[in-house]
């Protein structure tokens, strides 16, 4: 048994509508790409996976699709997110490859149902894995921003990811209250492309609309004007077109979704019990996930609720941060990560 535990490596996981990462025992972070596939239709064969499928989105021809094997948080392709994680597991250990994973803590979305579990598991044990055990988002990022989540005092955290914003708060090593809102970096993204098409008749792409969000975007106005070109087809004559994109317009894409992010957190304070939400006054709410570097996203959030607001030091690494934590000392986290969906004994 120790020579097996010797090679064998628990890893952490942070299986992300976006992005995925993952987080391997004793060595850390070890792989962090996009969750994104290119398939050829007419073989069948996958051409390429995370960062070189990324370069492929919006340049692909008819017979090539890209494919994002995980919706809103939850697994919508399981035969692809099976070869994404399987390419992970190849691609840490490629030189390393007598080493296999004894146990995996996985975050997920709050809220997902046995079902959604369950495939989470039979994919990550599909891969390789031996054990897999989930562990819920906030609780994750909350553990890996070193907050003190198993102490009698509130840590509320808000994880704005791609596919989905996790809002929870925390006390005792659970969650008290919390919400999964499927509205998150993604739904942006889309925020952005439907303003162009409907105020300029200009179609832009995924890659154009998310490079707008990241340079230019903003929560809320700033004293400098931020501007950037953009290309794309007119829609009246089919031909290209360029135009000045400005903050203020990216401001009025994303409004909306900003506002359902807002409410949503308020919505959760309102239901906290009330010695917690006092904790949270004087702690303060804690972001993370590629959504808190949205520009002036956590002064929103602090202005609509009048509680302070503090984004974790290296946000979107927190989640497989806190998995890798859980990963790394086990059995004191047990209680904080689910029982296996389906055990799987180690017969040496």
């Amino acid at each position: 048994m120790k020579l097996f535990n010797y090679f064998s490596k628990n890893i952490g996981i942070d299986l992300g509508t976006a992005n995925s990462l993952v987080y391997v025992a004793g060595r850390g972070i070890v792989a962090r790409e996009p969750s994104i596939a290119a398939v050829n239709n007419k073989t069948s064969q996958i051409l390429a996976i995370g960062d070189e499928a990324k370069k492929m989105v919006g340049r692909t021809p008819a017979h090539i699709t890209i494919i994002r094997p995980l919706v809103n948080g939850v697994i919508s392709d399981f035969e692809m997110t099976q070869e994404m994680l399987k390419y992970f597991f190849k691609k840490i250990d490629a030189a390393n490859n007598i080493f296999h994973y004894h146990r995996a803590v996985i975050g997920v979305p709050t809220g997902l149902t046995e079902v959604e579990r369950k495939s989470v598991d039979d994919a990550v044990i599909g891969a390789g894995a031996h054990k897999a055990y989930v562990m819920e988002e906030p609780l994750a990022a909350a553990l890996g921003a070193h907050l003190p989540i198993e102490e009698p005092t509130a840590s509320m955290i808000v994880d704005i990811g791609g596919g989905t914003t996790e809002i929870a708060v925390i006390s005792m090593g659970g969650i008290v209250t919390s919400k999964s809102l499927k509205v998150a970096g993604d739904k942006l993204i889309a925020d952005i492309i439907r303003f162009a098409r409907e105020e300029f008749k200009l179609v832009i792409g995924e890659p154009t609309a998310e490079e707008l969000k990241m340079t230019i975007g903003t929560a809320i106005p700033v004293d400098q004007k931020l501007e950037m070109p953009v290309r794309g087809r007119d829609m009246a004559t089919g031909l290209p077109k360029e135009i000045i994109f400005r903050d203020s317009f990216v401001r009025a894409a994303i409004a909306r979704s900003l506002k359902m992010m807002t409410d949503s957190v308020r919505e959760v304070m309102e239901i906290t019990p009330p010695e917690l939400v006092g904790d949270i006054l004087k702690n303060g709410i804690y972001m993370c996930g590629g959504g808190s570097l949205l520009k002036g996203m956590d002064k929103l959030i602090e202005r609509e609720l009048m509680v302070p607001v503090r984004i974790i030091d290296e946000p979107m690494t927190a989640v497989v941060r806190g998995t890798g934590i859980a990963c790394e000392d086990f059995d004191r986290y047990y209680s904080v990560v689910n029982n296996p969906l389906r055990p799987m004994d180690i017969k040496i």
